[in-house]
Formats: C-alpha cells, structure tokens, sequence
C-alpha cells in the first residue's frame, strides 16, 4: 500500500473506540486546522492542475514545479522532487494526472524521510535532569515555545525548571517568569546583564539539588554578530557538560515559519555555530507557505521536533510527517 492509501485509512477513521485513538484524533483535527492556509492555497492548485492536465506533459510538469516552489518547499528540494517524479513516470508508465497525485504524496513523504530514521522525540534521561538549550532569533517565539512545552512536559507528570539565560533582551526574563507563574513550574534567573553562562551555572546547580527532570533554557539571539554569540553558546555548553555530563540532550532552534525561506538562512546560520539537534517550527498556521518544513529538512538535515500550529498550549505538537502531510493533503483524499 503506497503512502496515500496508508494515511487516509489511517486518519480517516469514523469511529474512535479507546483513549488513544482518541487523542490521535484530536492532534490530527489541530493538524488539519493548523495547516489550512496551506492547504487551500497548494492543494486547490494541484487540483487545478489535475483538470486542467488529464494527461501528464511537460507543461505539467513545469506547473507543478512552480505550485511546489510557491509553497515554499525550496528550489533545491523541488528540483530534486521533480527528478524523482519524472523518473517514476517513465519507469511505472504513469499517464493518468488524477493517480499522480498520489505519487506525489508519497514522493514528499520519501523525500523528508531519505531512508533515515527520524524522531520527532525528545532524548529524554532516565536518571538525572533532561537539559533542553533553546536557540534562536529574536521575535520567532521562542521564549513562548518554552512556556507551552513546560507546559506539556508538566502535564506528563515531570517537575520542570525554566532558566533565564537570555540576559540581554529587555524584558525576556520577565516573560519567562510569566510563563513560570502561567504553568506553575520552576524558575530561575539573575538580574538583567548577567552573565549569561553564569545563570546557567546557578540554574543547573538548583536542578541537581532539587531533583527536577526537566530543565529549558532560554539563550539569547544576537544573531548579527555571530562571532559573539558562537562564543557565548561555547561557553554555556562548556557549562552545562560540566555540571551534567552528556548534556545539553537537545538544542533546540526555534524558527518562525511566516519567515519562510529566511528561517532556513537562520537554521544553516545556527549550524555552524552550534549542535543543533532539532527544529521547532512556530507560527505554521500563519502561512500559506508550510512546504517549508520539506525544505528545512532537505537544506540543513536537521529534524523538525515541534510544529506549532496556533496559540493555544494543545497547538504546539510533536512534529509527524505522517500527520503532516495527511493535514496537507486532506481534500485529494
């Protein structure tokens, strides 16, 4: 069973019998949601294409080429998509433009995937605190991002402490503590200016003695002088291996998706100035752009941790391919 076939049997179930399906419904309704700007404008497009081209022909093919790159999905993926379109076409002596459509779902899908295993999940510790590092640019949500995920850390059951290390930015470590107060998890932090790697220092010291299971950090985003900030995050890594050896378990950059190709400038930008270990894509219900996160995944290989999907706490999700594209993809199932 191709892709297609296997999603919309999957998700497109009339009747939910246990707790769990339950919940795989209600993720599946905020994806269907988040995605809809997109899908309007994408889908309808390809559909267009479709009546309009019962036949596949080269001008089909160079449409469909400009409906992808319009979605944001990146000209080095398109290219690369179109190549392996083109050859399954000639190889399965496709000619029907309505069954391409399928072949298309299932090519985005094997081209995000790339024979990897990918993990949406987060590298969690049995013993000792989990230590999550937050990067990213000013303004993409970041510090939001860390409130709605103590959030959801706090709801599995685990005692969560949030660290200021953004020191710089006026009132960022204001926000943070809202966000403490908001959830009802820990906090900790220094006046505005401190050093940055000191606050860490301090705040990793109160997880280990009061046995938290999850520790965010916030980092600042100073990204115009990158030399300044690689030197920064140097030396808070340096800060946290000493006190938790193995740590930080993930680095974690946060980019706006409204900003489009500009986020992945940032996610190659960060790369090179830190381990990053996965994306948190905010703000995807905003744009009509969400091939984007195709894109950040064949431009910088870094895989897409979290997705968020609207402003409420339930609208930040763990990223799924599977659901992704089953959100996007919805009306041609």
């Amino acid at each position: 069973m191709g892709l297609f076939n296997k999603i919309k049997t999957m998700f497109q179930k009339e009747e939910v019998n246990d707790n769990n399906l339950e919940t795989e419904q209600k993720e599946i309704k905020v994806y269907e949601k988040g995605l809809s700007k997109t899908r309007e404008s994408f889908v309808s497009k390809l559909v267009n294409l479709t009546n309009k081209y019962h036949k596949i022909t080269e001008e089909y093919f160079e449409e469909l080429e400009e409906i992808l790159i319009m979605a944001d999905i990146g000209v080095n993926t398109v290219m690369t998509f179109m190549d392996r379109l083109r050859q399954r076409v000639r190889e399965e002596h496709i000619e029907d433009s309505e069954y391409l459509k399928e072949v298309i779902v299932d090519e985005l899908f094997i081209i995000y995937v790339n024979d990897e295993v990918l993990t949406s999940k987060i590298n969690v510790q049995q013993n000792g605190p989990t230590v999550l590092l937050f990067v990213g640019v000013n303004g993409v949500g970041k510090t939001t991002t860390i409130g709605k995920l103590a959030w959801k850390f706090k709801e599995e059951g685990k005692k969560v402490l949030l660290v200021a290390g953004d020191t710089f930015r006026a009132g960022a470590v204001e926000q943070l503590k809202e966000w403490s107060y908001k959830t009802g998890v820990g906090f900790s932090s220094k006046e505005e200016g401190s050093d940055p790697a000191s606050v860490v220092f301090d705040g990793l010291d109160v997880a280990i003695k009061e046995n938290y299971d999850m520790v965010l950090i916030d980092t600042a985003g100073r990204l115009q002088n990158k030399v300044n900030l690689m030197k920064e995050l140097e030396k808070i890594n340096r800060v946290i291996e000493g006190k938790i050896p193995g740590a930080p378990h993930e680095t974690l950059l946060v980019i706006d998706a409204t900003n489009g190709q500009n986020g992945i400038s940032q996610a190659k930008s960060f790369k090179e100035i830190t381990n990053v270990t996965g994306i948190v894509l905010t703000k995807l219900d905003g744009t009509a752009k969400g091939g984007i996160v195709l894109a950040i995944k064949e431009e910088v290989n870094i895989p897409v941790k979290y997705i968020g999907l609207g402003e409420t706490k339930e609208d930040l999700q763990p990223f799924d391919i599977e659901k992704y594209i089953y959100g996007l993809f919805k009306n041609i199932m």
